[in-house]
């Protein structure tokens, strides 16, 4: 049960919800292009993580077509106090999903596809064999589109996860830290950070070749440092990508921002993940793990192969 679904508080009991900054508004989504994704969405019985986190950019990129599935239903056997998806005992796991999402994928003509999940500590093999199969099912019916994961940890079954969906060749594995690492017990208290740092660490030593990718938010009480110290983290496990957006609270009911980021902070913040060493970085309030998720891999490509060519003319 969700440890966050404690009773609710009668209105006037309940704090006042900060105001959001002018730089973090959007506008609501109400375009054709909105619709018609969200109609296929329904229509092949499929998930989002736009939706069920209640993601800022839904509107934007519902618009030109592009949506992050989210497999393995809607329910997650965890509790973050970040997260909006709904907490609880899943249900069974789709069998029709990966041919599903494939599908998904032609009509809309991708040409990146972002694909992940909600925690399943209930299954033996923590998820694992649906990315491996949604993998497969995208290279047959959609091959010359990349494909981007975004996993959890797989708590309890980690590096046999790794090796799996590795073997199944993603184009990018993320994984994301979320937070720094003393923020953990609260925000993350079912993750541990330093199994997700090795996380990312053993797909790289598994294949080289598959680009890394985390995230962390801002405005939950980290300080300056702290976000440094997470950038060399991930820097040591040889992460190509970091994105740092604003914490939003979804409800009352979860963590609270503590700060509006604002926008010339989240540029600082970026101007020194790239002077660490990172392929690609995203950094303003908006960002999300998926956001310009397609834009930013071929920009990340391009980054690496200009690297080696460099490296290649050094020698």
């Amino acid at each position: 049960m969700n440890d966050l679904s404690s009773e609710p508080k009668a209105p006037q009991d309940r704090p006042p919800r900060q105001r959001k900054p002018d730089w973090i508004r959007v506008k609501a989504p109400t375009s054709k292009g909105f619709n018609e994704t969200r109609k296929l969405m329904r229509d092949l019985n499929l998930h989002t993580v736009c939706e069920e986190a209640a993601c800022p950019n839904i509107g934007e990129c519902w618009t030109k077509k592009h949506a992050t599935v989210m497999i393995l239903g809607d329910t997650c056997t965890r509790a973050c106090r970040f997260c909006n998806i709904k907490t609880g005992m899943p249900m069974p796991v789709d069998p029709l999903e990966p041919e599903h999402t494939a599908a998904a994928a032609a009509a809309m003509g991708l040409e990146h596809i972002v694909i992940t999940s909600v925690d399943r500590d209930d299954l033996a093999d923590r998820g694992a064999g649906q990315f491996v199969k949604v993998i497969n099912a995208l290279r047959r019916e959609t091959p010359d589109t990349t494909i981007e994961i975004l996993t959890p940890d797989f708590k309890g079954r980690m590096r046999q996860s790794i090796e799996e969906i590795c073997e199944a060749g993603p184009d990018v594995f993320n994984h994301n830290l979320e937070t720094i690492p003393r923020l953990y017990p609260t925000i993350r208290p079912g993750a541990r950070y330093y199994a997700s740092i090795r996380l990312l660490e053993e797909v790289k030593h598994h294949n080289p070749l598959i680009f890394t990718k985390s995230g962390i938010m801002l405005g939950l009480g980290e300080q300056r440092l702290e976000v440094h110290q997470v950038m060399d983290d991930m820097r040591s496990a040889d992460i190509d990508f970091i994105t740092m957006g604003q914490y939003l609270q979804p409800t009352p009911k979860h963590a609270k921002v503590e700060e509006f980021v604002e926008p010339k902070t989240f540029e600082s913040y970026g101007a020194i993940a790239r002077a660490k060493g990172f392929l690609q970085v995203a950094s303003s309030p908006l960002t999300r793990s998926s956001y310009h998720a397609g834009e930013d891999f071929a920009q990340m490509k391009a980054a690496r192969e200009a690297k080696l060519a460099k490296e290649a003319a050094k020698a």
